[in-house]
């Protein structure tokens, strides 16, 4: 290498500096950062040969693949840096597409270079233009190009309109883009202007792979298609290709009124598992909620391989054999613990009343009578978690459904596992490492809770498990509304079709920003707004945030040990004023930490509409507090039920970055010309402050964790 390359060896070797252990400490300085050990796999021999893969425009089938290259570091685990040999250039690469052989150092500026004369870097250099000089040629070519141009914006409309020149939506397809012609509109006049027409958020004239029935009568179900009229509509719709249109056909045309065709397509969407299940879900009746979320989510983790819903399918089953056992199995185990009583046939036909919840709420109350009976107490506030203190210790019994994790001393550990397998039939797992999705890793100095498996399996279903990777999960929104990317949808602009999982993105995202993710809340929480009338501008807002989770995969929250004597709780609100300017509403956005790590956040638009941002910082207070004040209990009884020191005698500290704000919080409700719109419930945290439950304090707005949570953030804002 020459002396100029030496810049990128000192910088890599300050790279590797940062991982490897230093002398006076066990741990690297990136570890004692992150607070998780770092990865190596990454690490290649500074200066190595690197094979990386050619882009597909200079690609071609017969030619080479791969382009040799020069390793010389790492942006991060997942980015390699590397230079041209022939021109020294530096470009960068993504790992896992790169070829690396160790074993080969290859000259810079190529095999014919003589040692002694080796090319130095040129830093002054910005481009590589000086390869391809400008010519005579060139000239020409560039003036054909433009005449095409001018040719091509002369064309009829059907080249140019918008609604009818359409690309594909289907994830991990890149298909290139066509033009669906009206059919019957061969008669339109070049210059003519043709208005755009919808049908189910379509183009006219674009043909469904399973063809519809014509809406012509009222009482007809548009879900419900005849298939002696679906065979003659399918007869129909070719011989019009072919020939001409027939004159029944010209009369349904003409009866049909013009609004009709141009009226807001059906906001239909075929569900996660539509294979399997053949449920369509209508956009407009969704509600998104966590009920929503989980349900994606839990169809994500299952896979492919759908649970059956009765015996019958079952039966249809390749190992309808395994399932026989399962089922007699469970039933000689309810019979056994006496959950439902004698467990008799239904009669056909008949579902006996609450069938949907009754099996949930009785188990729930089998568990509840018998771990009370034993000593067991249980609070309202958190009505699923079981505690219990002797003189041996504690265990806190956390029960979901028929799934339990125990928490407490070795000792009392034990006695509890051993009284549940007594009336119950229990398998132990041992240390929780997976649970309702959610990854769990005991580490020496702490836990690290991520969603690495689950993060993969969103990317695989929707396609973007090879996308290119973002720094931040959503741009930086304009302030000129008409220029968001994330505004309403406009009147030309088409909803987005069945065919494409916008509800079920949403879903599976949600279900993430609420348990590991809260980077990705305020991303989510705004894309979720459009769930009934979606465009491809949002669908590419969920793209990437797809594309963020590419490059994050392994990110998650570190919990460390050693705040377990006495955590602390601090808590951050903020509120985005007017982050729906079109509505006139402000975002919310608090966050609670313990140990510097979040344990409780929420990102959402407010309800109502804040006249300024003093009232909406208020707002967001309020909600705050709600949260703090059941944080507070909960900690409270079970610190108090386990005979451990209490942390809730001082003030839970909340942040505000609203002066206005906190001077208002302090002197209460006050009945002024500025204040007196204001709702007197939402200065609750007046009181909670005059308790001495909370201590609302100022911090800087660059200093405040929940404006992550209020607004789209820059990269370099995001990241520290």
């Amino acid at each position: 290498m020459p002396v100029s390359a030496w810049g990128h060896a000192i910088l890599h070797a300050a790279a590797l500096i940062r991982l490897r252990p230093i002398a006076n400490h066990q741990y690297s300085p990136l570890q004692l950062v992150s607070g998780s050990q770092p990865n190596i796999s990454h690490l290649r021999t500074f200066g190595c040969a690197v094979y990386v893969p050619i882009a597909p425009p200079q690609r071609t089938k017969m030619g080479p693949q791969r382009r040799l290259g020069i390793y010389i570091g790492f942006d991060s685990p997942s980015i390699i840096r590397y230079l041209e040999p022939m021109t020294g250039d530096t470009f960068t690469a993504r790992f896992a597409d790169c070829h690396f052989d160790e074993t080969i150092f290859p000259p810079l500026g190529g095999d014919k270079t003589i040692p002694n004369e080796r090319r130095e870097l040129m830093w002054t250099v910005p481009t590589i233009s000086h390869l391809d000089p400008r010519t005579k040629e060139s000239e020409i070519e560039v003036r054909r190009i433009l005449h095409l141009q001018n040719i091509a914006n002369t064309m009829p409309d059907a080249f140019t309109d918008t609604p009818k020149v359409t690309r594909s939506h289907i994830p991990a397809i890149n298909a290139p883009a066509r033009i669906n012609v009206q059919i019957g509109q061969n008669n339109v006049a070049a210059n003519e202007p043709s208005a755009a027409r919808l049908k189910r958020g379509r183009p006219v004239g674009s043909k469904d792979s399973v063809p519809r029935k014509r809406k012509t009568k009222a009482h007809l179900n548009p879900n419900e298609i005849a298939p002696e009229e679906n065979i003659g509509q399918d007869i129909n719709v070719r011989s019009t290709i072919h020939d001409s249109v027939t004159t029944e056909e010209e009369n349904d045309i003409s009866e049909t009124p013009a609004h009709e065709e141009a009226q807001v397509p059906e906001n239909k969407e075929i569900s996660i598992n539509y294979v399997y299940t053949n449920e369509l879900w209508d956009r407009r009746d969704m509600i998104i909620d966590n009920i929503f979320s989980f349900a994606v989510a839990t169809e994500i983790i299952k896979g492919d391989d759908t649970e059956p819903r009765s015996v019958n399918e079952c039966r249809q089953r390749h190992d309808w054999l395994k399932w026989k056992d399962a089922i007699q199995t469970e039933l000689n185990s309810l019979e056994k613990c006496s959950v439902f009583g004698p467990v008799v046939q239904t009669p056909p036909n008949v579902k006996p009343v609450g069938y949907k919840w009754q099996s949930g709420r009785m188990w729930y109350n089998r568990l509840s009578e018998y771990l009370l009976k034993e000593g067991y107490v249980n609070d309202p506030i958190c009505p699923c978690v079981f505690i219990k203190k002797s003189n041996s210790g504690f265990a806190i019994v956390a029960v979901y459904v028929d799934d339990m994790n125990l928490i407490g001393s070795s000792s009392e550990l034990e006695k509890t596992a051993e009284y549940l397998k007594k009336e119950f039939e229990m398998k132990d797992l041992g240390k929780t490492r997976y649970c309702l999705g959610l990854q769990i890793e005991h580490l020496d100095n702490g836990i690290l809770v991520h969603q690495s498996a689950y993060t993969e399996k969103i990317l695989k279903r929707f396609g973007m498990e090879k996308a290119h990777l973002l720094s931040i999960p959503m741009v930086v929104r304009s302030l000129d509304t008409m220029k968001d990317p994330f505004r309403p949808r406009q009147d030309d602009e088409i909803i987005l079709g069945p065919e494409v999982p916008y509800l079920s993105a949403i879903g599976a995202l949600l279900y993430l920003a609420q348990c590991t993710r809260p980077d990705i809340a305020f991303a989510v929480s705004v894309l979720a707004r459009y769930i009934s009338t979606p465009t491809s501008r949002h669908w590419k807002g969920i793209k990437d945030i797809l594309r963020y989770l590419r490059g994050t995969t392994d990110m998650g929250l570190f919990y460390t040990n050693k705040s377990v004597d006495n955590p602390t709780i601090v808590g951050y609100a903020d509120a985005g004023y007017l982050s729906d300017p079109l509505r006139g509403r402000s975002q919310i956005g608090y966050v609670f930490t313990c140990g510097d790590t979040a344990i409780s956040w929420r990102s959402s638009k407010q309800t109502l509409v804040a006249t300024s941002s003093n009232h909406s910082e208020i707002i967001a207070l309020y909600e705050a507090d709600r949260e703090c004040f059941w944080l507070r209990s909960m900690i409270r009884h079970i610190r108090s039920t386990c005979d451990l020191p209490s942390v809730t005698d001082k003030p839970t500290v909340m942040y505000e970055d609203n002066t206005a704000c906190i001077a208002q919080i302090k002197e209460g409700f006050i009945k002024g010309d500025k204040t007196k719109h204001i709702t007197p419930k939402f200065f609750h945290t007046h009181e909670l402050q005059k308790n001495q439950e909370i201590a609302v304090k100022q911090i800087r707005s660059d200093e405040n964790l929940a404006d992550l949570f209020t607004k789209s953030l820059p990269k370099c804002t995001s990241r520290s």
